[in-house]
């Protein structure tokens, strides 16, 4: 079997074609977020709800939690060892090169949602907070 290559060979991308390349490429970054929680007593608890949004300061545009590990969904609950923090990482849908200032909201029926509030954007998209 032979193999033929062409050098010279160009190849034209139409500009929609472009366009919409570069919104799957920006739609499959990811935003990651370490969170820390302390215990204030030897039975507290934790858990996340599915209704965890990023959002843009700027445009208020929300931007959906996709994955939790090491914190349960509501209904259930996660313990927190009283002696040290609960560890857990949270996985957003990306966010756009435009953001420069989020916010993390659990947007919940009842009192005591998470919030972390105006979080600076970085090159990684990576963070660590302290709830």
């Amino acid at each position: 079997m032979s193999v033929l290559f062409e050098e010279d060979l160009k190849v034209e991308i139409c500009s929609e074609l472009k366009n919409e390349l570069l919104l799957l490429r920006n739609e499959e970054q990811q935003v990651i977020i370490h969170c820390s929680i302390y215990a204030m007593d030897a039975s507290d608890a934790a858990r996340i709800w599915k209704s965890t949004y990023l959002i843009d300061k700027e445009t208020g545009k929300t931007y959906k939690l996709l994955f939790a590990d090491g914190i349960s969904f509501a209904p259930q609950w996660t313990l927190i060892p009283f002696n040290k923090p609960l560890e857990f990482t949270l996985i957003f849908k990306g966010l756009p090169k435009s953001c420069k200032l989020f916010d993390l909201v659990e947007i919940i029926p009842e009192e005591g949602g998470f919030e972390v509030l105006n979080v600076n954007r970085n090159s990684t998209d990576v963070y660590y907070v302290t709830i």
